[in-house]
């Protein structure tokens, strides 16, 4: 069985319809997505109207959640450029969504980790910056999870930890954009470094899951002056270099 992983999409549809192309030339039927999916300056209607026709399975992330609950005054920047340009059935479509999914009996899926949507997996935030989390900070994050494959998004960082359990840890990165600067708890910034589309292919094989980390090109220059247009130089930055 193939799946292919998405996460944070972000609103970018240019980088969603390169990462379903690839995943439909890779003859792979299901997919599953892990949140963040709409928050952005670029088109939040368009990629909601493109998943809910697909009706793949997904879970929310801080985004949804953050859409779904703040009023619009006490939302950050990308989450209130998308709030206006949403219908009341893209809501009801996230607030549908569940928070965390077992997608087989050993394959979990989680947005940040099982207990927060904000909680970073694979990473420690330290007031110096961030940097790959010990294996012992893993497992203590994972207590309650005995899944072989666990899925997690949220850092936008592609990475694949297997525990000395025997449990792997697989984070796509992020289809729609690629760095970001944040201030929580500790500042600090993830990069990729190059402007591409990620998503990842897990197969459970006889011998245990494998995992597939992949990047595609898509037209970032146009999704850059897209959120030039809309006033989000950072974004467009990013896009375009994969650099905070």
């Amino acid at each position: 069985m193939k799946v292919a992983v998405l996460s944070d999409i972000h609103g970018n549809l240019r980088a969603l319809d390169a990462v379903l192309a690839d995943a439909e030339r890779r003859g792979i039927g299901r997919i599953v997505n892990l949140g963040d999916i709409l928050s952005g300056p670029l088109d939040p209607a368009g990629t909601a109207d493109r998943l809910m026709a697909l009706g793949l399975e997904t879970i929310r992330g801080n985004h949804e959640r953050q859409l779904l609950e703040l009023p619009p005054e006490r939302m950050g920047l990308s989450d209130a450029a998308t709030i206006d340009r949403l219908e009341p059935r893209h809501l009801e479509w996230l607030a549908s969504l569940p928070e965390t999914l077992w997608l087989e009996p050993d394959l979990y899926a989680c947005h940040g980790s099982r207990d927060s949507d904000l909680e970073y997996l694979l990473e420690t935030v330290e007031p110096e910056g961030c940097r790959p989390a010990r294996e012992v900070e893993i497992t203590a994050r994972l207590a309650a999870i005995a899944a072989p494959m666990i899925l997690c998004g949220h850092t936008h960082l592609p990475r694949h930890v297997r525990l000395a359990d025997g449990r792997q840890v697989v984070n796509p990165g992020s289809v729609g954009l690629p760095a970001y600067a944040d201030d929580h708890p500790f500042a600090h910034v993830m990069e990729t470094g190059t402007p591409h589309a990620r998503y990842a292919v897990i197969e459970r094989t006889a011998e245990g899951w494998t995992v597939e980390r992949i990047a595609v090109a898509y037209d970032w220059h146009a999704a850059a002056a897209d959120a030039s247009a809309a006033g989000r130089d950072d974004w467009a930055r990013a896009l375009l270099t994969g650099r905070a």
